[in-house]
């Protein structure tokens, strides 16, 4: 049977091949997520709604980005 340490270094080798994968996604989809809390921070620190722009969200014309009332999340 497999002992700790060859247990230990399955385990590692694993989380690496997953985070070659993934990392990329991940990582890009942190800094979407940084992005917009800093601008919502910003918008609240000065009492003002400001728009946000995310590169790669798509909005209809004439939409605002905000959920419209009675359209909840499905």
């Amino acid at each position: 049977m497999f002992g700790l340490s060859e247990l230990a270094i399955i385990l590692i080798v694993v989380i690496a091949v997953i985070a070659v994968k993934k990392g990329p996604e991940l990582t890009r989809t942190a800094g979407r997520s940084a992005r917009i809390l800093k601008a919502e921070a910003r918008a609240a620190k000065a009492g003002r709604p400001e728009s946000r722009v995310v590169p790669g969200e798509v909005l209809r014309p004439g939409t605002t980005g905000e959920s419209e009332p009675g359209h909840g999340a499905r």
